[in-house]
């Protein structure tokens, strides 16, 4: 499922109208990123957690020439599924 067919469940589920139901699920989306970045964790209780991993720096591989990377330290975004989702699928 994509982010449009996405906006179309929530617009079959609410009755409203597109527009309506595009809003909300931006409106959703970038709750969790706000969320994410100033408490660095967001628990939606029966769905699951989004909070921030961090990846040391480490040395990769260029598949073309072979040749030896250093690649930065940076920050992601982890999802941990909930109890009631996992039981869900």
């Amino acid at each position: 499922m994509n982010k449009v067919e996405l906006t179309a469940a929530v617009q079959k589920s609410l009755g409203t109208s597109k527009a309506d139901a595009e809003r909300a699920v931006n409106a959703v989306i970038d709750g969790i990123k706000a969320g994410v970045k100033k408490t660095k964790t967001v628990q939606l209780i029966g769905f699951g957690t989004f909070k921030i991993g961090h990846r040391k720096a480490r040395t990769g591989v260029n598949p073309k020439t072979g040749a030896k990377i250093k690649i930065k330290a940076s920050k992601t975004v982890k999802f941990v599924a909930g109890k009631a989702f996992k039981s869900a699928i």
